[in-house]
């Protein structure tokens, strides 16, 4: 039987022994010279795919490359192995008819194990991709940028608005195939995200280039277990290096990282 999400991606933390998961977020100007993205991108999983729990692709990326774009993030997918979840970082949210749409770009068309959606406008956005059983769903809630306090700290009836999230998320969640966004750079927050929702995963950008505390991400992030945690970092590892030893220096990055997380687990 097919595994879905949340087994996929227990077992290849367990195997990896890792919560590191790597954005595939190639840039141009950050890139070694005369490498196709492509290339790049596969370079840098056959590098790093034994000391990670999930890639995730940031679809903006893509898109800014046009139809090739595309291609280039199939491609990418592709090179995946089976064993490792992918994660479409997306940011999905829309009326129920476009939002079946995107669930099934991402979900068919180009495989994602997993895709980042926006609730702002509601359950009916959001169910397309609930629907998809075997897949994860993760939920924007706290995330990592500044200015997310302009709407995700706004205080409501019954609290914060990303407290309002993290209780619906939890009460959509019929398939338990629903996980939250919650950015490392607020660790309050996050610590509260847990507690209200103590048994979903947490997808954690903001490690690293953002400033995100790596011990206090490790703390509040996972759960009872020590797991369900999916420590996100792209900028640190997949730019490393701008030579001809750009692999080997992502895979060094890689490993010291997944390192570091698991050396802050043994204080869990």
């Amino acid at each position: 039987m097919k595994m879905n999400f949340v087994e996929k991606l227990l077992k290849a933390a367990r195997t990896n022994q890792s919560l590191l998961c790597i954005g595939l977020d190639p840039d141009l100007q950050m890139m070694p010279a005369d490498i196709s993205i492509l290339d790049f991108n596969k370079a840098i999983i056959e590098a790093t795919s034994d000391l990670v729990c999930a890639y995730k692709p940031n679809l903006a990326f893509y898109e800014t490359l046009g139809a090739e774009g595309f291609r280039v993030l199939e491609g990418t997918v592709a090179c995946v192995p089976d064993q490792i979840p992918t994660i479409g970082d997306a940011k999905r949210g829309d009326i129920g008819n476009t939002a079946r749409a995107y669930a099934r770009s991402l979900f068919e068309m180009f495989g994602f194990d997993a895709a980042t959606v926006n609730p702002l406008m509601g359950f009916d956005s959001l169910e397309p991709f609930i629907e998809y059983r075997d897949r994860g769903v993760f939920v924007l809630c706290r995330t990592s940028n500044p200015g997310s306090a302009d709407l995700q700290d706004q205080l409501l009836e019954n609290g914060p608005m990303y407290e309002i999230i993290a209780k619906l998320a939890w009460d959509w969640n019929k398939y338990g195939n629903m996980g939250l966004v919650v950015g490392a750079t607020y660790p309050e927050e996050l610590a509260r995200v847990r507690q209200l929702c103590p048994d979903m995963p947490l997808l954690i950008p903001g490690v690293g280039a953002q400033g995100g505390d790596l011990a206090s991400a490790v703390r509040y992030g996972v759960d009872v277990k020590g797991e369900k945690a999916i420590i996100a970092s792209s900028r640190q590892i997949i730019f490393a290096s701008k030579g001809k030893d750009f692999a080997e220096a992502a895979r060094d990055a890689a490993l010291q990282l997944r390192d570091r997380i698991n050396r802050y687990l043994e204080d869990v």
